[in-house]
């Protein structure tokens, strides 16, 4: 009896997680495109330039999906799921996202500060002591080092100051030493191999010095890993997926899942190379919070309608308004170098938050306002939420090849001119 008790009181100390909604397989309410200040003529224009990039051979198929004032306005499939278009684009198709997983670690690591169990400011030789005593190469040169300033702090990490990077990022003799992309180093190692591997390599910058893109956001999946004791995509079904109700999302794709796995055209349109993705169809040896993870359209957009609730959905609590108000600030202060635009050519006056882009005044090579956060992913898929005009939206597309830039530029375009209020 006593036994049964205490089973009772430790389901009751459990947080009510509200039950999915079998009967309503949308992401958000929707509602008429008018009342959230959209003309669904100009929506409409979104379809037509679909089509005819998907009939030119562009892309095999998407799925966009946009939020404005906490509803749906817009929830639309094009084409076809597979590269060989056989199948016709699903609503729930799954995507793989790959830095698109990005965000997802920044939150779950936001979490853990909020319990107290790390502040944003810490060095990373507090949970991996291998990482300290660090060198930094001198000009791309690993024969060739001088001391680190000072340790990596997590918040390096998060903005992708720490001068960890990728190796198909450059060209220099330190850039080979270092694994391409995420997804190739969760092939590789697990969790302690990469830290290990980090452990043995110089920092291409200064820790604080140049923002530079890298393997940065894995190294805070493993904080999140040895904080939790549980693997990445554990700690994130826990503190996202399930209170969110993303059933879609994770890093390995079920043979359920399977059927709605979405694949590139067989031949890059550009290039005339070969192209394939796998991402999510077998475990990788780590959930790299870097860029290993699969979702869906309606899935992500309900992480970024709680990132624009600031930090509820649903009566869900995910994180705090202080803390999502920190994550989509701009942190790149005076003096550090801000090759953003670098990486993603529209990133024209942007800044980085803690795992997000952020947009500063001025000009911009997109639509939308400052304050807007946004980041995408390498295989062709796309986010950005605008708390000025209350939006969020998300683009899925299975483009590996360099038309993913031309596909966020025109969705972007699109969505905003629809706006008439």
């Amino acid at each position: 009896m006593k036994k049964l008790l205490l089973a009772a009181l430790a389901l009751l100390a459990l947080p009510a997680v509200p039950p999915a909604r079998a009967a309503d397989p949308l992401p958000l309410p929707r509602a008429a495109p008018e009342t959230l200040g959209f003309s669904a003529e100009r929506l409409n224009r979104i379809r037509t330039t679909m089509e005819a990039d998907i009939a030119r051979g562009q892309l095999p198929g998407a799925v966009i999906a946009i939020a404005r004032r906490g509803q749906l306005a817009y929830y639309e499939a094009f084409g076809s799921l597979d590269g060989a278009r056989t199948r016709p684009m699903p609503l729930d198709a799954i995507f793989p996202i790959a830095s698109m997983t990005k965000p997802l670690t920044g939150v779950t690591l936001l979490t853990l500060l909020e319990e107290g169990r790390l502040s944003i400011g810490d060095p990373i030789t507090r949970f991996f002591p291998a990482l300290g005593d660090r060198r930094v190469a001198v000009d791309g040169n690993p024969e060739n080092t001088v001391p680190a300033a000072r340790p990596i702090t997590l918040i390096d990490l998060a903005r992708h100051t720490s001068g960890i990077t990728y190796g198909g990022r450059g060209t220099t003799a330190l850039h080979r030493l270092y694994p391409a992309s995420s997804s190739s180093a969760s092939r590789e190692y697990d969790t302690n191999g990469l830290i290990a591997k980090l452990a043995t390599l110089p920092l291409l910058h200064q820790p604080g010095a140049v923002w530079n893109y890298g393997l940065s956001i894995d190294v805070l999946g493993a904080v999140v890993e040895q904080l939790t004791e549980q693997r990445l995509g554990e700690a994130m079904q826990q503190r996202i997926f399930q209170p969110l109700r993303m059933p879609d999302t994770g890093f390995v794709v079920s043979e359920a899942q399977r059927p709605r796995y979405a694949s590139p055209l067989p031949v890059d349109p550009v290039t005339r190379q070969p192209q394939s993705v796998e991402m999510g169809l077998t475990a990788p040896r780590f959930d790299c919070g870097g860029g290993c993870a699969v979702s869906t359209a309606g899935d992500y957009l309900r992480f970024a309608q709680m990132l624009l609730n600031g930090g509820t959905l649903d009566g869900q609590r995910v994180l705090s308004r202080a803390s999502v108000a920190e994550m989509t600030r701009d942190h790149m202060f005076p003096g550090i170098r801000n090759d953003l635009t670098n990486t993603e050519g529209n990133m024209v006056n942007w800044g980085f938050g803690l795992t997000v882009a952020v947009r500063r005044e001025g000009g911009s090579a997109l639509l939308g306002n400052p304050g807007m956060f946004s980041w995408n992913g390498a295989y062709g898929t796309a986010m950005w939420v605008d708390p000025h005009e209350q939006l969020a939206v998300v683009f899925m597309a299975a483009t590996p090849g360099l038309l993913r830039q031309y596909n966020r530029r025109v969705i972007n375009a699109l969505v905003y001119q629809a706006i008439t209020d």
